[in-house]
């Protein structure tokens, strides 16, 4: 099989994928060797940068997926977007913004961060799939403590929490917790 036949193998499993492909899974899927795979999907990837195409091959969460062009989103988003149900409110995305640049934090932490009570916040991330209980804090009570969960990284379109926009001073001072 040449590279031209193998990203074309790849880009099928692409296409037929609902959801981001690991490269192992790529690999197991197409039984080809872990540099051919890297190989092809950087063929593709400079396929697709050529503007007749209206995809992006791109990594989200560990994994790769198509997504249409920054540009032409814009036209797309009414009919193919996030809808309004499955929406955040404000109290909602501060909490998961806590969570992402404080993890792993317990839900006092967040409380002492916002303000506020974040019982039902915390619930509602939960049920969204967006947060996940990563473990106990070594403190008295061994409270819960939260981080965020891949459809989070798939949701922002972020590779790897380390894709976060980077803090200014202000809000960095904000989200620490008391004695880092």
């Amino acid at each position: 099989m040449t590279l031209q036949n193998e990203a074309a193998l790849i880009e099928a499993v692409l296409y037929l994928e609902s959801e981001p492909v690991e490269l192992r899974t790529i690999m197991k899927i197409t039984d080809l060797a872990r540099e051919v795979v890297v190989q092809a999907l950087d063929q593709l990837r400079e396929e697709y940068l050529r503007p007749e195409h209206g995809l992006d091959l791109i990594e989200i969460a560990g994994g790769y997926t198509f997504s249409p062009k920054a540009p032409l989103w814009e036209n797309l988003k009414e009919r193919y977007g996030k809808k309004n149900d499955s929406r955040l409110s404000r109290a909602a995305l501060e909490t998961l913004a806590i969570i992402a640049y404080s993890q792993p934090v317990t839900r006092g932490e967040v409380e002492s961060i916002r303000g506020v009570q974040a019982d039902a916040m915390i619930r509602q991330l939960i049920e969204k799939n967006l947060i996940r209980e990563v473990g106990k804090k070594d403190a008295p009570g061994k409270p819960t403590q939260y981080g965020t969960t891949r459809d989070f990284l798939k949701a922002f379109n972020l590779a790897s929490i380390a894709d976060l926009p980077k803090l200014g001073d202000i809000d960095s001072e904000r989200f620490q917790l008391d004695g880092e």
